[in-house]
């Protein structure tokens, strides 16, 4: 199934007013018309009399923003509505202090927040019941990623090792133990047996399921995996909300993918006041960038993903692209937590590879919004100068920052399709730790002193 791409109706081609004729009357206009044209031309031309006195100069008018976000997609909490376009008026073009030559810069995650639900999921997904992903060389599934358990890499050769030979199509639609194995590694993080599938699940810099699918697109080119992506999107995009599919004998696993109006509106209206406005995201890059532009209006080369590396054929590897002070290849930091923050600085700033791990000192090569949904969003929405906009997902880590709100620049959104619930207890801002185990801090590198209820959830 195709993608569908809907344009939007302008008026650029509506008819031009054309100049008003104002007719002369009588039969001295006959005649002077009459003459004028039988003469020279300068026959209807009088003396020229002296000339008047300079008019004093008129004043410019002042600089508006030319749109602020639209006030009939009502579900945003009306002061994160003002608070938004007050920021597109104070740093956009209106602003007297804007450049065109360094614009501001808005970072959006993508997955759960400019959508609703995850589009690298229900690719993988698509994947799997279309025989896409290949079977390892030799059959060897450390291949596929060098933090698989012994334990996962047996589970995987006794259920995909009859599914296909090397190199080749696993042909996972037919095959429902394989598929199965596949989905339980990547979405549980253990094997079908209750094994634990990563020797590091998770660091501040790495999911290892996250980058498991990026790495299972191994084989394939990029543009092959774009349109596994527009093939998925297309599946999911029309699926009423709350719609599941099974994948082998697996139920109950996410089918649709809706945009948020909402963000798309806010995305357009940043951009049209000179807003720089990038994608981050640890799904797959092709997977994204695939979608980007003709969704929510952001071109392939302002989104930044997993990126793999590609061999002399142009085919994805199971190898990573670096950043920082990870080397191509080293497969430990992806776009995720912290890895986010290096690939900002990196790809957007250019900062030197030993300084992409840091927060920026100078606020001028720091992005001025964030917006994102997850503690994994964490680091780039605490390095936003102006404002970071959360999408409550009850994630702890995340909420408290948000709620705590340090400087006065966070805002708390709930979700515009099935919004989460109110958290039933307070989030344990105190004693919760990170995924490197160290009590949570706010942004400016405090501990919490206090556990915040959780107080922004309806939608208005």
């Amino acid at each position: 199934m195709a993608l569908i791409d809907v344009t939007r109706v302008g008026f650029d081609n509506a008819p031009m007013p054309t100049p008003r004729s104002v007719p002369m009357s009588g039969p001295l206009s006959l005649l002077v018309l009459a003459g004028c044209l039988a003469s020279a031309p300068l026959a209807c031309t009088g003396p020229q009399g002296p000339e008047g006195p300079t008019g004093p100069k008129g004043a410019d008018g002042p600089v508006t923003p030319r749109r602020l976000l639209d006030d009939k997609l009502g579900r945003w909490l009306p002061d994160n509505r003002e608070r938004l376009n007050a920021l597109i008026r104070d740093v956009g073009i209106a602003s007297p202090t804007f450049d065109p030559r360094n614009r501001p810069v808005a970072v959006f995650d993508w997955d759960n927040t400019l959508v609703k639900n995850d589009l690298g999921d229900a690719t993988f997904f698509w994947m799997l019941r279309h025989d896409k992903v290949l079977q390892p060389a030799g059959k060897d599934w450390s291949t596929t990623s060098r933090h698989l358990t012994a334990e996962a890499r047996a589970a995987l050769t006794s259920a995909c090792d009859p599914a296909g030979e090397p190199g080749q199509p696993l042909r996972t639609s037919e095959h429902a133990a394989c598929a199965d194995e596949l989905v339980s590694i990547y979405s549980s993080g253990k094997t079908r047996a209750a094994q634990a599938a990563w020797d590091k699940q998770l660091t501040l810099t790495l999911n290892t399921s996250y980058a498991w699918v990026a790495q299972l697109q191994a084989g394939h080119t990029p543009e092959e995996v774009r349109g596994f992506a527009r093939s998925a999107y297309a599946e999911n995009a029309f699926n009423p909300v709350g719609t599941t599919q099974t994948v082998g004998s697996v139920t109950g696993l996410a089918y649709h993918v809706r945009v948020y109006e909402e963000m798309v509106d806010l995305v357009e209206t940043m951009q049209d006041n000179g807003f720089d406005v990038w994608v981050l995201t640890a799904s797959p890059q092709f997977v994204i960038d695939a979608v980007s532009e003709q969704l929510i209006g952001v071109k392939p080369n302002r989104v930044v993903g997993i990126r793999s590396v590609t061999d002399a054929q142009g085919q994805l590897t199971a190898h990573l692209q670096g950043c920082g002070p990870m080397a191509d290849g080293e497969d430990t930091l992806i776009t995720y937590d912290q890895g986010k923050r290096c690939w900002i600085n990196k790809v957007i700033y250019h900062q030197p590879a030993e300084q992409q791990l840091a927060r920026q000192p100078d606020e001028h090569q720091r992005q001025v919004f964030a917006a994102g949904d997850s503690d994994t969003d964490l680091a780039f929405l605490q390095d936003a100068t102006r404002l970071k906009l959360v999408l409550n997902r009850n994630k702890v880590q995340l909420m408290c920052n948000a709620y705590a709100n340090a400087r006065g620049t966070w805002l708390v959104q709930p979700m515009f399709v099935r919004p989460a619930a109110q958290a039933a207890n307070p989030y344990p801002c105190t004693t919760a730790v990170d995924a490197a185990g160290q009590p949570l801090v706010d942004e400016d590198g405090h501990r919490f002193t206090e556990d915040f209820e959780d107080r922004v959830f309806l939608l208005p």
